[in-house]
């Protein structure tokens, strides 16, 4: 069992060889050029190696997005906001692995196999999604789906400036990706796929809501509010008329207003519990006559 564990690559270690670290940091910083790199290229520019027009033609990331108004079609500038954002704070991440500090190189060093797939996996479905391989794309997604939620519940309670660039983070646009790429890949414009996408629509709120119960997660909550704007914005600028630009906007609306329920009283080190009477109370004061008692 040792033996396993110490050739595999995901083991959660309490310390690493100098051969691994160095392993860790080539291959992080490899990996997030390459989606530096398909991210920035195709924003701008098509493939040139398939045909300019038609159903399969290849376009770029926001071509395909306009080509295909589907009930996910999302909002390029605000995506494209989260990404830079997203890929600025991965540059932190890779900065701890370069640090003085023990813990903080553990840490990285630990979530770095996790990361380094994800990249690899992200820059897949770029490649696949602009050359509307959507159905290998779709797959990219699903395998990237579990390998982030595998890393999300191995470890859930990484430093902050780890766990968003590099677990919450690409876990909550993996999620989102998986409808906008399936829409694509269906082709969902007839009236019963809007219906479909109309409900299917909620279960961002749910999934968003997990992590707030489950975890008290809002970062998570934070990065599928803003996903969920994208996708309120992009499917009002698709079709007006319609009821998916209407829940998007609630969920977005739902999810900030729980996230903040989560977050506000964690930054001033307080927890919301309920009572079974059903009253809301912070953590110290229901525990205040436990205290009392004493």
């Amino acid at each position: 069992m040792e033996r396993v564990r110490a050739v595999n690559p995901f083991a959660k270690r309490e310390s690493h060889t100098r051969e691994s670290l160095i392993a860790y940091k080539a291959l992080t910083i490899l990996s997030w050029l390459l989606v530096l790199v398909c991210s920035v290229l195709h924003t701008f520019y098509a493939p040139g190696d398939g045909k300019p027009s038609g159903h399969h033609a290849n376009r770029t990331i926001w071509g395909q997005n306009k080509a295909h108004p589907t009930p996910f079609a999302l909002n390029e500038i605000i995506t494209s906001l989260y990404w830079i954002i997203l890929l600025l704070l991965q540059v932190g991440y890779v900065w701890h692995l370069f640090s003085n500090n023990a813990d903080w190189v553990k840490t990285a060093a630990n979530v770095g196999s996790h990361f380094i797939i994800n990249n690899l996996l992200q820059s897949a479905f770029i490649l696949l999604w602009v050359r509307s391989r959507f159905l290998i794309a779709e797959l990219m997604l699903v395998i990237n789906f579990f390998n982030l939620t595998s890393l999300y519940l191995r470890h859930p309670t990484t430093l902050s400036l780890v766990h968003i660039p590099v677990v919450s983070g690409p876990l909550a646009w993996t999620f989102i990706a998986l409808f906008w790429d399936g829409a694509a890949m269906v082709g969902a414009h007839s009236l019963p796929a809007r219906i479909i996408a109309n409900v299917a629509i909620w279960a961002i709120l749910g999934y968003g809501t997990l992590f707030l119960v489950a975890f008290k997660d809002y970062t998570i909550g934070f990065e599928l509010t803003i996903l969920s704007a994208s996708l309120a914005v992009g499917q009002l600028m698709t079709k007006a008329i319609a009821f998916q630009w209407i829940f998007a906007f609630v969920i977005m609306g739902l999810l900030l207003l729980f996230t903040l329920a989560i977050a506000v009283p964690s930054m001033f080190g307080k927890e919301l519990i309920f009572t079974r009477d059903g009253d809301v109370v912070d953590e110290e004061r229901e525990r205040r006559p436990l205290l009392d008692d004493e």
